[in-house]
């Protein structure tokens, strides 16, 4: 296939176009690098450094008629789309109009989309299903939840298809390029650096972790199922951040502080995704270990810093 990926020079993105390249599709890249870089674009994909808001851009992407659209591109932190939701709103909402636009005047088949958990918000009926009432708590996974409907109902406007996939939180190597990560990719950066990590809140709050290998393989099932669906990708599993850090410091041999400081507005405390929509739709299941994941980013790290 003829597949355009959003994104592509930044974390998942760049794991996702290896990964197509591989199974033999032609690959172009799209990407501002404003939280991408080149240093992580595969040598034999087509690469176009611009903005997917650009007239530009949209011309492009409309001439090139796209079999399907893998859209990574995003403001992906909680905290500045707290600072700014103006901004998150012009990247993640605007973003993905002038890319729907685009799609629908070139004739693309299907656009798989990557939506957060965060479109859920706090709830206590975990593990949490598609089926669950939306309550994000930050304009970050309101703009997630807003392109969901804009998807939907493209496809019954104009027959343009979608796999919407919601992760939970990914973390692997290539994570934060330009200091944009989650947690995982926070630790271990300081762990490379040997500096004390800082836990905002108590600790007790939980993420479901997610390897971006995971990640990866869910899109690619996607490429030719759950049509018109929206698929938790997740591994079930609650972890506390407390427990996150010791097993990164344990894992890192290195001897560091954790600290504890104050809660940020917007961050949920409890998060599970249940992943049986995925299993039963797209035939996928996680398959990562959480410590050889985990071991994997921090030598990554490691490895960055020398």
């Amino acid at each position: 296939m003829n597949i355009l990926v959003t994104g592509g020079a930044g974390f998942i993105g760049s794991h996702l176009a290896d990964a197509l390249l591989a199974e033999g599709h032609a690959v172009t890249i799209i990407d501002n690098l404003s939280s991408g870089t080149t240093e992580f674009l595969p040598e034999n994909a087509e690469f176009i450094e611009a903005d997917i808001r650009s007239r530009d851009a949209l011309r492009f992407l409309a001439d090139r008629r796209f079999d399907v659209i893998y859209h990574e591109a995003a403001q992906t932190m909680v905290p500045a789309s707290i600072n700014d939701p103006y901004h998150d709103a012009d990247e993640n909402i605007m973003g993905l109009l002038s890319l729907l636009e685009a799609a629908r005047a070139g004739g693309v088949k299907k656009i798989i989309f990557s939506s957060s958990a965060a479109v859920y918000g706090d709830s206590e009926a975990l593990p949490l299903t598609e089926d669950a009432e939306p309550r994000p708590a930050s304009f970050y996974g309101l703009t997630k939840w807003m392109t969901e409907r804009y998807l939907d109902l493209y496809r019954r406007l104009y027959g343009l298809d979608y796999t919407v996939l919601r992760y939970s939180n990914v973390y692997g190597p290539r994570q934060g390029a330009h200091g944009e990560g989650g947690v995982i990719y926070i630790f271990a950066k300081l762990l490379a650096e040997g500096a004390p990590l800082t836990i905002f809140g108590d600790g007790g709050q939980t993420r479901d972790f997610i390897n971006v290998h995971d990640v990866v393989s869910a899109n690619l099932a996607a490429l030719t199922c759950g049509s018109g669906e929206i698929c938790n990708v997740s591994t079930e599993t609650e972890l506390s951040l407390n427990t996150l850090a010791e097993t990164m410091v344990r894992l890192s041999g290195k001897s560091v502080p954790v600290r504890h400081s104050e809660a940020r507005a917007g961050d949920i405390y409890r998060s599970c995704l249940s992943h049986q929509k995925a299993r039963r739709l797209l035939g996928w299941t996680p398959a990562c270990d959480l410590s050889d994941g985990l071991a994997e980013t921090i030598s990554f790290f490691e490895k960055k810093k020398q």
